[in-house]
């Protein structure tokens, strides 16, 4: 059997309690069978300067690393004013830099989202696919999980009590692995072609 796919699970929200950090939790859970999914918390980043760039923070060395060691990505982000929180923005960039040494190119990931909105971060999330444009990460589109009205999809302790959503969620990791494990297969062609 294949080695399981790693996936590194990244909340866009600080806030302990946040819908999108619970969201995360369930996605942990509802991983397939074949796919293991880690978090990592991006609280503790600090503001990206270039002057920092050439020696970044520990935080920073270690987000990188974990990035660099995972198969796919998932990004579970909030809205903040119809786009992407500036804590995320912030730890995107850090990663991405510097120039030329970026972690995140051709990553393959997926994105998914909860507000206490109706849209369900579907603004965020078409922000974020633009970001993903210039540093080459290369996005699921379906499904979409845009997790809208929050507060009733979630128990008192966090727990994603919905079972469409569920569904939904697992749905978008099988095919986050699948996705994977196809792009695995094209670069390990080109490496034996070479």
């Amino acid at each position: 059997m294949d080695q399981p796919i790693r996936i590194l699970g990244i909340a866009g929200s600080l806030r302990r309690k946040s819908y999108n950090r619970a969201a995360l939790k369930a996605a942990q859970q509802l991983a397939p069978e074949d796919a293991v999914l880690d978090i990592f918390d991006i609280e503790g980043i600090p503001p990206f300067s270039e002057d920092d760039e050439r020696q970044p923070p520990a935080t920073v060395v270690e987000f990188k690393k974990r990035i660099r060691e995972a198969d796919a990505i998932l990004f579970v982000t909030p809205e903040y004013n119809y786009s992407i929180p500036g804590v995320l923005k912030n730890a995107i960039d850090w990663a991405s830099r510097p120039y030329g040494d970026s972690a995140w190119s051709g990553k393959p990931a997926a994105i998914m989202g909860a507000s206490s909105g109706r849209f369900g971060t579907a603004r965020a999330q078409y922000h974020l696919r633009q970001v993903f444009v210039f540093l080459n990460v290369l996005a699921i589109n379906q499904p979409e999980v845009m997790i809208g009205n929050a507060a009733s999809e979630f128990d008192a302790d966090g727990n994603l009590t919905n079972d469409t959503t569920k569904k939904l969620i697992r749905q978008l990791l099988v095919n986050l692995t699948g996705w994977t494990r196809d792009l695995q297969k094209i670069h390990a062609g080109r490496a034996e072609k070479k």
